[in-house]
C-alpha cells in the first residue's frame, strides 16, 4: 500500500494535510514532515488542524504554518490524514474533509476502521512518523534537517523516549539515521520535556492529589478537573504525559488518567505494560487506539465512570 500512495502524491497537485484534534509530537511532527516532502515536490500544501499547537512543539520547523481553519475545500485533489484510524478523530470539521474526491491515510492504530480510499496502515509501527520516515527512504529523497527533526519528534514522543514495546530495530536505525540527517536529539528533548510553564509543575502537583491504586495496587490512576484547570488558569495540553506517571509505579500493569473536558464527560488516557491490552478497553467504550497506549471518551460522574472502567479492566488483567 505504500507505493499506492506514493503513486497519488506524485499524482495530485493539490494537499489537504491533517489529523487528530489535540494533536501531540506524532501527529505534528508527521504532518509537518509530511508538508516540507510535499513542498520539495512542488506541491501545494495546506497544514490544517482543529486545536492549537501546543507551546512545547512550536519549535518543529514549519509549524507557523498549520492553520486552524479552511474554506473551500473542493480546491484540494486529496486529502492527506495522519495518525487517525477513522475520520471523527479529525474534528468539527470531518465531514467536511471527507468529501474532498481523494483520501490518503497514513497511520499506525490497531482500531483503524479502513476510512480513507487509500491507506498505509501498520500497528506494529511505533509512530506514524516511522511510516512516514518509510516513506520518505521509499521515495529516495534527501533527508533535510526540517524532515529530520519533525520525523525525530515524531517517532520520539510516540515511542514514549524508546521505552514502549513497539520501539524496534527499525525504529531506533529510523532514529539514528535522522539524527545522522541533522535532527539534534538533545535539543528536541529539552523543548518537549524540559521546557515546562511553572503552571504546569503547579498542575501536576494538584493531580498527584488524586492518585489512587485499585484492584491490589495493578491499576493507578489520576484525574485532572475543570475547576483545577480554571483555577490555576492551566491549559489541557499541559497534561500531556501525565499518564505516564501511575505507569511507573511498582506492581501497577494500567495506567488510567481521566481528563474533565466538559462537565460529567470524561477524556481517558490508558497505558499498560507487557501484554496488557488498553486497546480492549478502549473498544469497550468506543475508544480506540493500540495495545499499550490507547484512548476513549466516556459521559457521567467521575465516581460511576471509575467504577464502570474498573469493572472493564479486570476483564483484561
Amino acid at each position: 500500500m505504500l507505493q499506492k500512495i506514493i503513486e497519488q502524491i506524485k499524482g495530485n497537485k493539490r494537499f489537504l494535510v491533517t489529523s487528530h484534534v489535540r494533536p501531540d509530537g506524532d501527529a505534528l511532527g508527521s504532518e509537518l514532515a509530511l508538508y516540507h516532502l510535499l513542498r520539495f515536490l512542488g506541491k501545494d500544501v495546506v497544514v490544517y488542524n482543529q486545536d492549537e499547537v501546543p507551546e512545547n512543539y512550536r519549535f518543529l520547523p514549519g509549524s507557523e504554518v498549520i492553520v486552524h481553519a479552511v474554506d473551500d475545500l473542493d480546491r484540494f485533489d486529496a486529502a492527506v490524514i495522519l495518525d487517525c484510524g477513522n475520520i471523527e478523530r479529525v474534528g468539527e470539521r470531518a465531514s467536511d474533509v471527507a468529501k474532498i474526491k481523494l483520501l490518503l491515510n497514513i497511520d499506525h492504530h490497531i482500531s483503524n476502521d479502513g476510512f480513507c480510499h487509500v491507506s498505509y496502515i501498520d500497528p506494529a509501527a511505533s509512530s506514524t512518523g516511522e511510516l512516514l520516515y518509510r516513506l520518505v527512504v521509499a521515495m529516495s529523497l534527501d533527508i533535510s534537517w526540517e524532515l529530520a527533526t519533525n520525523l525525530y519528534t515524531a517517532i520520539l514522543t510516540d515511542s514514549g523516549g524508546f521505552r514502549y514495546s513497539s520501539t524496534t530495530k527499525e525504529t531506533l536505525l529510523a532514529a539514528a539515521n535522522l539524527v545522522g540527517c541533522g535532527a539534534d536529539p538533545q535539543w528536541i528533548s529539552e523543548h518537549i520535556y524540559e521546557n515546562n510553564p511553572p503552571v504546569k509543575i503547579q498542575l501536576l502537583g494538584k493531580v498527584l492529589e488524586t492518585m489512587r491504586l485499585d484492584i491490589d495496587g495493578r491499576v493507578g490512576s489520576m484525574a485532572v478537573f475543570q475547576e483545577t484547570l480554571n483555577t490555576l488558569g492551566a491549559k489541557l495540553e499541559y497534561t500531556e504525559n501525565f499518564v505516564d506517571i501511575p505507569r511507573t509505579i511498582q506492581g501497577v500493569d494500567v495506567a488510567i488518567f481521566y481528563i474533565e473536558t466538559e462537565t460529567d464527560l470524561f477524556k481517558l488516557s490508558l497505558r499498560s505494560k507487557d501484554r496488557v491490552d488498553v486497546e480492549k478497553i478502549a473498544r469497550f467504550f468506543g475508544g480506540g487506539g493500540h495495545t499499550n497506549a490507547s484512548a476513549c471518551v466516556i459521559e457521567g460522574d467521575f465516581s460511576d465512570v471509575h467504577q464502570r472502567v474498573l469493572n472493564v479492566v479486570r476483564s483484561v488483567l
